[in-house]
């Protein structure tokens, strides 16, 4: 990927991974684009950094991605990176009362939403790269977040099939895959243990400018090279297991 002189959309940018890959892109010399669909977090962002084009979307909803979309094709035809990066995490039991609507959410975001927003942007004339936000749980799941991390091990694979599908569009599709970082997902202070997403950002530029088509970090580090031995391991002591 080149890494300056691109216009970039990153969904749900306005607060932690997003914002911190919005960021470093705006260092590296790119126009940003950051959506999302707090009104508030969005006019935070744009008064830290006046630079940023903000706009409110829900991409939770297929009218939501559609006009998207439009809005891109009208005011900002020359996007040419589109950063799936919007999320929820919910932290919960399948006996929750509201489990399948929780879950459901999750499924409208972290699934449908990548997946929709791909193959609208696919048609985008400038478009030549595509960047998905995965998870570690991807390959091992933390029990605790029982749809987040399915949510996250689908991508995963829809990832590696879209790089090889787009390829011939000339698309470059490429996967982040962070471990527990200290950002608010899935709630306040629940990931305060977890290293800062600083260092996963610093990596990440590290090997996007080498052009690897999968960023790792730590703990995602480990699980991608691991055997189905370690990973069993890994789920128990994630698991309590």
């Amino acid at each position: 990927m080149q890494l300056t002189g691109n216009k970039i959309l990153i969904t749900g940018g306005a607060t932690g991974i997003g914002f911190a890959l919005a960021e470093r892109f705006m260092q590296e010399g790119n126009t940003i684009i950051i959506c999302g669909r707090r009104a508030e977090a969005l006019q935070e962002a744009s008064q830290k950094y006046p630079s940023w084009i903000t706009h409110v979307a829900d991409a939770s909803t297929e009218a939501g991605r559609e006009a998207l979309f439009q809005w891109i094709l009208k005011e900002h035809p020359d996007t040419n990176v589109l950063v799936n990066n919007a999320g929820i995490q919910n932290w919960m039991k399948i006996d929750d009362p509201d489990y399948y609507a929780r879950a459901k959410a999750e499924l409208a975001i972290n699934v449908e939403a990548p997946l929709h927003l791909t193959q609208l942007f696919q048609q985008l004339p400038s478009i030549n790269t595509i960047i998905n936000v995965t998870s570690g749980l991807s390959f091992t799941p933390l029990a605790k977040t029982p749809v987040y991390s399915a949510t996250k091990a689908f991508l995963h694979s829809y990832t590696r099939t879209m790089r090889h599908l787009l390829q011939e569009k000339g698309i470059e599709v490429i996967e982040l895959i962070p471990p527990a970082l200290n950002t608010d997902l899935g709630g306040k202070g629940i990931h305060d243990f977890a290293p800062p997403v600083s260092g996963f950002i610093d990596t990440t530029f590290e090997q996007l400018k080498v052009g690897k088509p999968q960023v790792t970090y730590m703990f995602s580090e480990a699980m991608l090279r691991a055997g189905l031995e370690e990973r069993e391991v890994a789920f128990g002591r994630l698991n309590g297991g």
